[in-house]
């Protein structure tokens, strides 16, 4: 599981959904090499943002978690 810390049913199910369209957009802009540790590491910004996302929509959730990942 991919995301242990987060309880929620409601909340794990769009934390899912937030990581699986994080990481296919990573993919598509070549931003990986499809490593496992970078979905990794996309799942636990995910799980860091998503307290503080609870009024923003997934894509918002996306796009902080892309522009997170793409940081040095």
């Amino acid at each position: 599981m991919p995301f242990p810390s987060v309880t929620n049913p409601a909340d794990l199910a769009r934390a899912q959904v937030a990581l699986d369209t994080a990481w296919q957009k990573i993919r598509e802009e070549n931003l990986t090499d499809g490593d496992d540790q970078d979905r990794i590491r996309v799942a636990y910004i995910i799980a860091g943002f998503l307290p503080m996302a609870e009024d923003e929509d997934e894509d918002e959730l996306v796009r902080r978690a892309i522009a997170k990942f793409k940081e040095p």
